[in-house]
């Protein structure tokens, strides 16, 4: 029914809210609802989203989940209304008009079954409306000694019925949105007073209140800050909200908001011209001043403060999902350390130190565990494993123990090339323990696989961290405040951002990596991995149509975050008859009609299977190395859907698919670049401009081209200082490990992170992962605490 409809359109209520152009909202809107995936819509979307950014995208994703269950709340809402007989008019305009949640639930409230009613329905019902509006519209003809009846509850005194009529007129200016929205207005604008005080412990609260209470002074110290705090709601920042909610919760804070009193009055003013009209005598006058008073107190101020509070805890759980989400993009896409054998080490002080060295490509090489206690056999061992493996990089866990194992790894060090790196271990543990790290490194115990985890953070941080959850990688504060679901859907959205942009290579990627990718899930991936061992590699992007599971809406999502290298293919095939034909390698003669080669067991996504006699064979097979219908566009980040466009474009420019990537033909792109602009080019191609800019940066990429590598690199060490050594005024460099709201920590090699507070940023926005030059300004050591200055970014 439309009249239990939203009176507003989803995309004019975003629109409004992020201050985007309707189209383009609209345009994303559209495509989310047809399962377009964030990653596919920022990259090869641009014309219809007006170019918009990962987080706008996903922004409006949010929002449109949000305003779907409003929708639903709203039909939900009303029906039931209607199934009670309670529907007016009034109210099924208000609800129709509520944009949240919250709002609903404030409205629905007095209707709900089993709700005894509104004290103005009570009053109603007690027949008192007729004599509140002649308060209000004929005070002359007022009698309330008329409506007693002594044996009416509610009416038996002229208290009771005077309370009645308040209670009406309270209600009357409650649902009087000229009186109202100003008010509400005025708060949002001005700001409510946040007040907070150590939370009182008395014998007199119940059994249950007592005991958390008590029981939460043993951690009260943890919010010392807030023990005589003050501020506002314009003022207050998203991590004093979510820390001043917890600290109520537990019963360690009293917390108060008060409406400023030059909003009280100004509603009293207000009320008073439009209510109380000038013939009224005393009684009346004195009768509805109190109703004003009582409307202020029971309803206008509770519901604003409400509604203000939660409109705070909601802003400030978005403002820490979006810090969670920026710390980890940027530790997703941190520089990996390519073509280098590294040694892993998980510090522990009783069960040792675990040790693990790793090739360049990932693979076990050597697993030891050496105890602090026996530094020197440590130091020996080290530096034998370092030598033999050709290690000229070591990955040290920031866990229990990692300052002690660092100073023996100084030693170490400092009588070779070797290079150490600080690498955060949040979540190895987890991972050792995981079906995965089981799978994958089934004959090793899970204490060691942690050193492996690590050593692999250094080699590659993506392919590593996404095999575990996000919310353990330990890159945000007061997850345990944001609800599980909405962070999770966040955080899973950047992995999968992240994975896609990057790119994986379609013959040779993890599980893991595969079912992050954009339009691909778990069961997809694993679909994938299987048809890729069965029948050899993939040789060209088209063959993923034939993957069981995998459609063409999910093949237009994840084609263009898929790869292929530009690798041969060993092929024996002096031995081979025409029933060899299944071994080998799948493949599509590329610009023609030729069908794709598949063997005679496998099926389309749709089952449908194709017979290996209607492919071609070459007629020529000679013992030797073989490229079988490599597609050179297979390697860049060109969407298939852009492929005519792309060979037309190479003709354009006089170059060939081939030359793709090698410095000639890069040389030669730029160079047509700079003597043609972007609607020159696109004449006679008459492509979308992004489209077009899309596919002329692919062609200048470099082989093997990472996005990651203009990301932060590792920050590398050669020796250690502690905590003792410093003092105020020295100079240091640092990397950032944490961005919270209040500031950044910056690890300075000290065995303690220090802290960059807001006031000391001199304007800069840091995030994690950037080299920083910073100041010790304090230096507590009861506490371990570090007060930074920043001095420049490098």
């Amino acid at each position: 029914m439309c009249e239990f409809t939203p009176s507003w359109v989803i995309e004019d209520v975003i629109s409004e809210k992020v201050n985007l152009e309707r189209w383009a909202v609209k345009n994303v809107v559209h495509m989310l609802e047809n399962g377009a995936t964030i990653p596919f819509i920022a990259r090869y979307r641009k014309e219809q989203t007006g170019a918009l950014e990962v987080d706008k995208l996903r922004e409006i994703k949010t929002q449109t989940e949000e305003l779907k269950g409003v929708q639903q709340k709203i039909f939900t809402v009303l029906t039931g209304l209607q199934k009670q007989n309670k529907l007016t008019e009034h109210i099924k305009r208000s609800i129709r008009n509520a944009e949240s949640l919250t709002e609903i639930e404030d409205l629905y409230a007095p209707y709900k079954p089993g709700n005894k009613g509104t004290l103005a329905e009570r009053a109603r019902a007690l027949n008192l409306e007729s004599i509140a509006n002649d308060c209000i519209y004929n005070p002359r003809r007022v009698d309330i000694k008329r409506c007693i009846k002594k044996d009416v509850k509610g009416l038996s005194s002229e208290k009771e019925v005077q309370t009645g009529i308040q209670h009406i007129i309270a209600d009357i200016i409650n649902r009087d949105d000229s009186v109202i929205k100003p008010i509400k207005d005025l708060c949002k604008a001005n700001g409510v007073s946040i007040e907070c005080s150590k939370f009182v412990v008395s014998k007199k609260l119940g059994a249950k209140t007592l005991e958390k209470a008590e029981k939460a002074q043993q951690t009260s110290y943890k919010f010392e800050n807030y023990f005589d705090f003050k501020g506002t709601s314009k003022t207050i920042k998203p991590h004093q909200v979510l820390a001043i909610n917890r600290g109520e919760e537990q019963k360690i804070l009293t917390v108060k908001y008060t409406i400023p009193d030059n909003i009280r009055h100004r509603f009293d003013s207000s009320v008073e011209r439009k209510y109380i009209r000038y013939d009224c005598n005393e009684a009346v006058r004195s009768l509805i001043r109190k109703a004003i008073e009582d409307c202020w107190n029971r309803l206008v101020q509770p519901q604003i403060i409400r509604q203000i509070r939660s409109e705070l805890t909601k802003f400030s759980q978005k403002s820490s999902i979006d810090v969670f989400s920026s710390n980890l993009r940027n530790l997703l896409l941190s520089a990996p350390l390519k073509g280098h054998s590294i040694l892993g080490i998980d510090p522990g002080f009783k069960n040792g130190c675990k040790c693990a060295v790793i090739s360049q490509t990932g693979q076990v090489l050597h697993t030891d565990v050496v105890y602090l206690y026996m530094s020197q056999e440590m130091k020996r061992k080290l530096g034998q494993a370092t030598e033999r493996y050709g290690c000229k990089y070591i990955a040290l866990g920031n866990g229990t123990a990692c300052r002690e194992t660092e100073k023996i790894l100084t030693e170490v060090v400092h009588k070779t090339s070797t290079k150490y790196c600080i690498v955060n271990e949040d979540g190895a543990s987890i991972y050792s323990c995981s079906e995965l790290a089981q799978a994958e490194l089934p004959n090793l115990d899970p204490t060691l696989r942690g050193a492996v985890s690590i050593a692999r953070r250094l080699l590659d941080p993506l392919a590593e961290l996404v095999k575990i959850d996000p919310k353990h990688i330990g890159v945000g504060q007061y997850q345990h405040d944001i609800p599980e679901s909405q962070l999770k859907a966040a955080l899973d959205s950047v992995v999968e951002e992240c994975v896609s942009f990057v790119g994986v290579d379609l013959n040779t990627g993890s599980e893991a990596l595969l079912r992050r990718v954009a339009g691909l899930n778990l069961s997809k991936a694993k679909s994938l991995i299987e048809r890729r061992e069965k029948m050899g590699p993939f040789t060209n992007r088209s063959q993923l149509k034939f993957v069981k599971g995998l459609g063409d809406k999910s093949f237009q999502q994840c084609a263009g975050f898929l790869r292929i290298s530009q690798s041969t293919y060993v092929v024996d095939v002096e031995s081979m008859n025409h029933s060899d034909v299944s071994s080998i390698p799948p493949m599509s003669q590329n610009g023609s009609e030729d069908p794709i080669l598949i063997s005679d067991e496998e099926e389309t996504s749709k089952g449908k299977k194709r017979k290996a006699t209607n492919a071609k064979v070459p007629s020529k097979v000679k013992k030797r190395r073989t490229s079988w219908d490599l597609e050179p566009l297979d390697q860049t980040w060109i969407h298939p859907e852009s492929y005519d466009a792309a060979q037309k474009l190479e003709e354009q420019i006089g170059i060939k698919s081939s030359d793709i990537g090698q410095d000639h033909c890069i040389k030669r792109v730029k160079e047509y670049q700079k003597k043609h602009s972007i609607k020159e080019i696109n004449q006679d191609l008459k492509i979308g401009e992004p489209t077009l800019q899309l596919i002329l940066d692919a062609f200048v990429q470099p082989c093997g081209y990472d996005i990651r590598e203009k990301h932060t690199k590792p920050l590398f060490k050669e020796g250690i200082r502690d905590i003792a050594s410093l003092k105020e005024g020295t100079a240091l460099t640092g990397k950032v490990t944490n961005v919270t709201h209040f500031g950044a920590f910056v690890d300075i090699g000290v065995g303690r992170d220090g802290l960059i507070h807001n006031s000391n940023m001199r304007r800069t926005e840091l995030q994690l992962g950037y080299r920083v030059e910073v100041r010790v300004i304090s230096i507590d050591r009861t506490t371990n605490r570090i007060g930074l200055s920043l001095e420049q970014k490098l």
